[in-house]
C-alpha cells in the first residue's frame, strides 16, 4: 500500500517507538526475558524545559497544574452542600485562584506585569513546541496576577524578625524582589532610590499601554505594605547618603540600581551631535510626561524591545504642524512640554536593525505590533554616519548592508549605503550604569562585578543583584534578587554560602507539599521494623520516588508525546492600532483571558517531569501492579504506586507516561 502525503508529513503519532526500533540502545536496558525484566517502575520527579528556560525559575508546571484543577489548594475543602452550584463553583475558584497566586509569587511577586512585558523564554524552551505550539504561558500569568490585584492579595510577613537590616540600592524589580525575599526569611530592608516612584526601568522605561500603572504600583505597593519595608524616595546613594553612612547602619547592603544610562552610537560624532539621544533618556522622558510630541523625522537604531518601545512611542504621540523646537531638549529632560496639543500629525519613524526580522532580539510579536503601526524597519544594517547640517544638528544617519564578524558588525563588501532623513536620532543598543560618586564599586564596564553568590568580590557585606551586573531580562533581575536574598540570609547566619544546585530554581517540593496537608512520613525510628526488607510498604519515606530537579531538565524525547493531541494555543486579545489609528492610541495592547480560557490554556501543559494524573499507568498494567494512592495519601507527585510483589518489570508503564514521570530502576 503507498504511503499517504499525510503520513509523510506527520509530526508524531500515539506510538512509543519508531519502525526499525527493535534493539535497546546501551546494554544497561537490554535485561528482558521475554516479557520481564530485574527492573521496576520509579517515580523522577524532574524540572521542566520552560522553568529551566526562566530566568526568575518559577514553577510554572505547578501553577499550570493550579489553574487546571489537578492540584488543589492546600486544605481545599469541598463548599458545603446547602450551597447552590453556583454558589461552590465561585468559591472553588477562588481558592484556585489564591492557591495560583501564592505559588507564582514564591518566585515573582510581579505576575501581572511579567505576563504582559517579558519575553516569555520559557515559552521558547516549551516541550509542547514539539507537538504544536508552546503553551501560553504569558497569558495565563498574566490571568494569575490580575485576580491577585482583584482579590487584594498580599503578602505574608509574619516572619520574627532577625534583627538584621538591610539596605537594597534601587527600587526597580531587582530591588523590590530582594526587599520581598528578604522579609519573608525575617530581615528587615530599606529601599533607596533618585527618582520619586518605585519600579526602576519597568516603570521609567517600558510605556503604559504594555504595562498598565495601576497594576504595576499595586503589585509594587503589596511588597512595600510588608512589615519591615521601608522605602526612601528621592534619594540618591553616593550623594545625598554616603556609602560609610550605609555600612555603618545597615547589617548587608544590596546593590539593584540598573543600568539607566543609554549607549551612543559607534560613530565618530555621536557626542558632538545634539539632536541625537539615548533611548533610556527618551522613554524617561515620556513616561515621565514631560515629552507629549516630538519631530517630524525620529530614527532610532537598536532591534530590541527597547528600540521597539522607542518607536512605537513616538507613533503614538505624534508631531505639531509647525515644528520648531529642539526634540533633544524634552527628549533628555532639559524642558517638559506643559500642554498637549490637539490635531496632531503622524510621525515618520524608522528603526534600524543589525539582524533579520525573524532574529531580531525583540519579541516577535513586539516586532509585528510595530510594522502594523506603521513602523518602517530596515533589517542587516549598520549606523557609519550622522549627517549634519552647517550648524552641527543632524538631518540624518546613513548605514550600510552589514554582516557579523564573530559578536561584531561590519559592513559587507559592496554594501548598498542608504541616507534615512532624521530630526532625531535615538541609539537603543545597550546601557551601563550610573555610578557617580560610587566609582571604587564600578568595573571597566561602569557595572559592579559579582561572584557565582551574588556577592561583590572583595567588599565585606556587599551584593549585587539585577542590570548592574550585566543587563538583561525583568526576569532576569527577579531570578538574581532572589539568589542573592537567599545568599544574604546565609551571610547572616553562618557566613559560609552553601554550593548552588545545577538547576538553580524554586522547585516543587513534594516532602514539603505532603508535610503542609499532614501526610509527610513518619521518622524512620517510629516505622522501622526488625526486618527491613520489602521497606516499601513501611511509612518513613516515599518509596520509589527520587527528586533530581535540582539536576535534570527533562527533554522532550523522554516524554510520550502521541498521549498529546493537538490543539492551538489560546490567543488573548490584542489592541494593535493600524498606522492610520495609532496617533494618540494608549490602550492597554494586550487583554487578559477569562477564567475558562485560561484553565484551556493551562490544560495544554503536558506537565514534563511531574504526573499528571492521566491514569495510563493504571490502565496499560497487564499485572494490576500499579495503582492509585488513597485519597487519604495522595498529593501532587503521588497519585499513583507499584505493587512489587506484582510487577515484573515489562516498562509498559513508563512507554504510555506521558510526562516522563516513571522510569525504570533497577528493583525487584
Amino acid at each position: 500500500m503507498a504511503t499517504s502525503p499525510d503520513d509523510k508529513t506527520m509530526e508524531h503519532t500515539f506510538r512509543r517507538f519508531e519502525d526499525g526500533d527493535y534493539k535497546w540502545d546501551n546494554m544497561a536496558e537490554k535485561i528482558f526475558l521475554e516479557d520481564t525484566s530485574y527492573k521496576c517502575p520509579t517515580y523522577i520527579q524532574k524540572t521542566p524545559p520552560c522553568q529551566g528556560g526562566c530566568p526568575a525559575g518559577e514553577d510554572i508546571r505547578g501553577w499550570l497544574q493550579i489553574v487546571r484543577g489537578i492540584e488543589k489548594p492546600i486544605g481545599f475543602e469541598a463548599p458545603a452542600g446547602d450551597l447552590s452550584k453556583e454558589e461552590k463553583e465561585a468559591i472553588a475558584l477562588k481558592q484556585m485562584q489564591e492557591y495560583a497566586f501564592y505559588r507564582s509569587t514564591e518566585a515573582n511577586p510581579f505576575p501581572s506585569m511579567m505576563g504582559r512585558v517579558c519575553p516569555a523564554p520559557c515559552q521558547d524552551s516549551c516541550n509542547r513546541n514539539d507537538v504544536d505550539d508552546f503553551v501560553g504561558i504569558n497569558a495565563v500569568e498574566q490571568y494569575i496576577g490580575d485576580n491577585g490585584i482583584d482579590l487584594g492579595l498580599t503578602f505574608d510577613d509574619s516572619a520574627p524578625l532577625s534583627g538584621k537590616k538591610v539596605a537594597i540600592i534601587g527600587g526597580g524589580v531587582a530591588g523590590l524582589t530582594a526587599a520581598y525575599q528578604l522579609r519573608k526569611m525575617g530581615h528587615a530592608s530599606t529601599i533607596f532610590d533618585d527618582h520619586p516612584q518605585l519600579g526602576g526601568m519597568a516603570r521609567y522605561g517600558i510605556p503604559g499601554y504594555r504595562v498598565p500603572r495601576d497594576k504595576m504600583d499595586s503589585e509594587i505597593e503589596r511588597i512595600t505594605r510588608m512589615d519591615s519595608v521601608d522605602v526612601r524616595l528621592n534619594t540618591r546613594v553616593g550623594k545625598d547618603v554616603s556609602v560609610e553612612e550605609l555600612e555603618n547602619e545597615y547589617d548587608a547592603i544590596l546593590w539593584a540600581l540598573g543600568c539607566k544610562n543609554g549607549r551612543g552610537l559607534f560613530v565618530d560624532n555621536w557626542n558632538d551631535v545634539p539632536n541625537a539621544v539615548t533611548a533610556v533618556k527618551f522613554l524617561e522622558a515620556f513616561n515621565l510626561g514631560n515629552m507629549k510630541y516630538t519631530a517630524p523625522k525620529v530614527v532610532c537604531v537598536g532591534g530590541g524591545d527597547t528600540s521597539i518601545d522607542v518607536v512605537s512611542v513616538s507613533r503614538r504621540i505624534g508631531t505639531i504642524e509647525g515644528y520648531n523646537e529642539h526634540p533633544e531638549d524634552t527628549a533628555t529632560g532639559k524642558s517638559t512640554h506643559e500642554n498637549n496639543p490637539e490635531n496632531k500629525l503622524p510621525t515618520e519613524v524608522t528603526l534600524t536593525s543589525l539582524f533579520p526580522l525573524d532574529q531580531m532580539t525583540a519579541a516577535e510579536h513586539e516586532v509585528q505590533d510595530a510594522l502594523k503601526e506603521g513602523v518602517t524597519i530596515l533589517t542587516e544594517v549598520m549606523p557609519t554616519e550622522i549627517v549634519v547640517d552647517e550648524s552641527g544638528r543632524a538631518i540624518g544617519l546613513k548605514v550600510v548592508e552589514a554582516e557579523m564578524d564573530g559578536n561584531m558588525p561590519k559592513p559587507k563588501e559592496g554594501g548598498k549605503e542608504t541616507l534615512i532623513e532624521a530630526d532625531l536620532i535615538v541609539s537603543a543598543i545597550g546601557q551601563f550604569g550610573d555610578l557617580e560618586g560610587l566609582e571604587e564599586f564600578g568595573n571597566e564596564r561602569n557595572a559592579i562585578d559579582a561572584d557565582q553568590f551574588y556577592q561583590v568580590p572583595g567588599k565585606e557585606k556587599h551584593f549585587a543583584a539585577g542590570d548592574i551586573i550585566r543587563p538583561h531580562l525583568l526576569t532576569t533581575a527577579i531570578g538574581q534578587a532572589s539568589i542573592a536574598a537567599e545568599t544574604i540570609n546565609e551571610y547572616f547566619t553562618s557566613k559560609k554560602f552553601s554550593k548552588r544546585p545545577k538547576v538553580d530554581k524554586h522547585h516543587f517540593d513534594l516532602l514539603e507539599n505532603l508535610e503542609m496537608v499532614g501526610r509527610d512520613p513518619k521518622p524512620f525510628e517510629e516505622a522501622k521494623t526488625d526486618d527491613l526488607r520489602g521497606t516499601d510498604s513501611l511509612d518513613f519515606a516515599v518509596h520509589n520516588f527520587d527528586d533530581r530537579s535540582e539536576h535534570e531538565i527533562v527533554a522532550s524525547s523522554e516524554l510520550f508525546l502521541g498521549h498529546f493531541e493537538k490543539v492551538d494555543r489560546i490567543l488573548r486579545p490584542e489592541d494593535v492600532p493600524s498606522a492610520d489609528e495609532v496617533l494618540g492610541h494608549f490602550h492597554e495592547r494586550m487583554a487578559g483571558l477569562d477564567d475558562n480560557l485560561a484553565k484551556a490554556e493551562a490544560e495544554r501543559c503536558m506537565s514534563c517531569g511531574m504526573c499528571f494524573e492521566c491514569d495510563n499507568c493504571v490502565i496499560y498494567c497487564p499485572q494490576d501492579a500499579v495503582y492509585k494512592v488513597p485519597p487519604a495519601k495522595s498529593s501532587t507527585g503521588r497519585y499513583v504506586a507499584t505493587d512489587y510483589d506484582k510487577c515484573v518489570g515489562c516498562h509498559i508503564c513508563a512507554d504510555v507516561c506521558p510526562t516522563g514521570y516513571i522510569e525504570m530502576g533497577l528493583g525487584g
